[in-house]
């Protein structure tokens, strides 16, 4: 069987986020950069099913500009066996990059496609639902249980009243949600032996998808500053101030 994990690079989950002075977006230039954490425990979950015997090829793919390669050899450490670099240095959609990775799915026919249920930098939680719908596939979200059984996947998740389980037949789409696995931490061996993966690299200007942006982003603002907590010594005092507060909205 084969897995294909689409990852994304982004702001590292560490780093407080800025935005930039003239409101274009989140400063990026000097900042450290990491693997989305939902998609590491997509990674984690391939890895974790071709140890168990039930996959042969764990193919890595992540879009953005060359240095996105980092990732993708992080994920190399972590026991995937080959890397697809789609490059392109201008900002991509949510759209475009799901048509892209349909694009890599139609060229690889991954048996399963994993990816993170959202991406931690824009908080977009689209385009795992855009790839099952353009390669014409189940999909399964927030996964925070897989199981494989022959051809068909079992995938719980936890929904508003509980946790429920889906049963969906191979190839699909999953994304991950954080109580999926624990991501492991690749030993030195395993980064050297990385950067000896074979890692292919694409132009996205060759893969036949327009690439031109349809939204504009006027402006981009930080949120405003938190205001600090209060104690309340009962709570008759407490409904008070919650009260006040109200009353202060409604007369904004």
């Amino acid at each position: 069987m084969k897995i294909l994990v689409a990852v994304k690079r982004v702001v590292d989950h560490n780093v407080r986020i800025r935005v930039r002075p003239d409101g274009t977006g989140v400063e990026t230039a000097g900042v450290r950069m990491s693997m989305n954490p939902f998609c590491k425990h997509a990674v984690e979950a391939a890895v974790q099913l071709a140890e168990a015997g039930k996959a042969d090829e764990i193919v890595v793919v992540s879009i953005g500009p060359k240095n996105t390669n980092d990732v993708i050899l992080t994920a190399l450490a972590m026991g995937a066996h080959r890397g697809i670099l789609v490059e392109a240095e201008q900002t991509l959609e949510t759209l475009t990059i799901a048509q892209l990775l349909a694009k890599i799915v139609d060229e690889e026919q991954p048996d399963l496609i994993l990816l993170g249920k959202q991406a931690v930098d824009d908080d977009s939680n689209h385009v795992g639902q855009m790839l099952a719908a353009l390669t014409n596939r189940p999909q399964a979200t927030f996964a925070s249980e897989i199981k494989l059984d022959g051809t068909t996947l079992e995938v719980t998740r936890e929904v508003d009243y509980g946790r429920e389980t889906l049963s969906l037949p191979l190839p699909a789409v999953v994304t991950a949600d954080l109580r999926l696995n624990t991501p492991r931490n690749a030993a030195l061996p395993m980064v050297m032996k990385a950067r000896s993966k074979p890692l292919a690299v694409r132009a996205a200007a060759d893969l036949g998808v327009d690439l031109t942006p349809r939204l504009i982003v006027e402006n981009i603002s930080p949120p405003p500053e938190r205001v600090a907590g209060r104690s309340v010594a009962s709570v008759a005092e407490f409904a008070a101030a919650v009260a006040a507060e109200v009353n202060e909205m409604e007369a904004l």
